[in-house]
């Protein structure tokens, strides 16, 4: 059985479509399966809709948030509640085909392999910024981490061992696409062209995909660490150049009265510091809310099989 994870925020319309397009396509291809619905802390009738498909379909499961902890906290709780000899991970909106899961089904299951992983052949209809906004974000993962992302997204097919593997890991800031490539294990990969969406607009605003950004970067590597350091030293070879001409200067009396270098340079050294101590303060915060032990997410109800299961 492999498990369909569909983390939902606030997807009232595309929960039927969703529903309906991977229940057939399973039926089709004798696959069974079960849906697993998460419900982010939805605004809207998100989770009216999955109550109500679950009452039609016994294979779907609803897991509902007691609010909104993020796509990432939803995407953990599909893989502990899903109970499928396989999980994959697919997007509500339909960007992801679900024709390509066939595909991944039967490269898993006729072949060695825990990992199949749906990279983007085409990014769909997104703008030059938002492409090169992911192109630099990316390459600044797989250079400080050495993961290739390019291309990557969510959309993957991961075997029973993969997705235990994933549950142990004990942190509480998660990077989803980075830890499932950093766990290792044999992986195959399948392109697919990003459809439009089926219904609604895109909830990543530019504000919170920066946000993401951010918090993936300083959640899975110590790269904007060790930038600081490599700004320090540059600073100090800045710092000796310049004492070297001013003592030249100076003894050789052709120093100049006035402190506009002196601002410049007081100026200069500021701002790195100051940049400095807001990336050193930022991971301070990511420790500060990792040592608290806060769960990732609460769950106030869960649908299985048509009845209320214990959370």
């Amino acid at each position: 059985m492999i498990s369909i994870i569909i983390p939902s925020y606030n997807e009232q319309d595309n929960i039927p479509v969703a529903a309906q397009r991977v229940s057939s396509l399973m039926q089709e291809n004798n696959i069974d399966y079960e849906i697993v619905f998460v419900n982010d802390g939805s605004k809207d009738k998100t989770w009216e809709r999955i109550t109500e498909e679950s009452e039609k379909n016994c294979n779907i499961v609803g897991v509902n948030f007691s609010r909104n902890f993020g796509k990432e906290s939803a995407i953990f709780a599909g893989l502990k509640y899903a109970k499928g000899d396989a999980c994959v991970l697919i997007d509500c909106d339909m960007q992801h085909p679900p024709e390509v899961i066939v595909d991944m089904y039967k490269i898993w299951s006729e072949n060695d392999v825990d990992v199949v992983e749906g990279r983007k052949a085409s990014r769909g209809k997104e703008s030059f910024l938002y492409k090169m906004f992911a192109k630099l974000f990316y390459g600044s993962v797989k250079k400080s981490s050495g993961i290739d992302m390019s291309g990557a997204s969510d959309f993957k097919l991961l075997d029973r061992k993969v997705v235990d593997a994933l549950n142990e890991m004990p942190e509480r800031l998660t990077f989803f696409r980075a830890m499932s490539g950093w766990v290792g294990f044999k992986t195959e990969k399948v392109y697919f062209d990003v459809a439009e969406r089926n219904s609604g607009e895109s909830k990543w605003s530019v504000k919170s995909l920066i946000k993401y950004a951010i918090n993936s970067i300083t959640s899975f590597t110590s790269a904007p660490l060790h930038a600081v350091t490599v700004c320090g030293l540059i600073m100090l070879l800045v710092s000796v150049i310049m004492a070297v001409n001013t003592l030249y200067n100076k003894l050789s009396g052709n120093s100049l009265e006035g402190f506009t270098t002196v601002i410049l340079l007081q100026l200069f050294t500021s701002s790195v510091i100051m940049i400095s101590l807001g990336v050193i303060g930022y991971y301070i915060s990511k420790i500060y809310e990792e040592i608290k032990q806060r769960p990732r997410y609460i769950v106030s109800e869960v649908i299985r099989n048509n009845s209320e299961e214990e959370k």
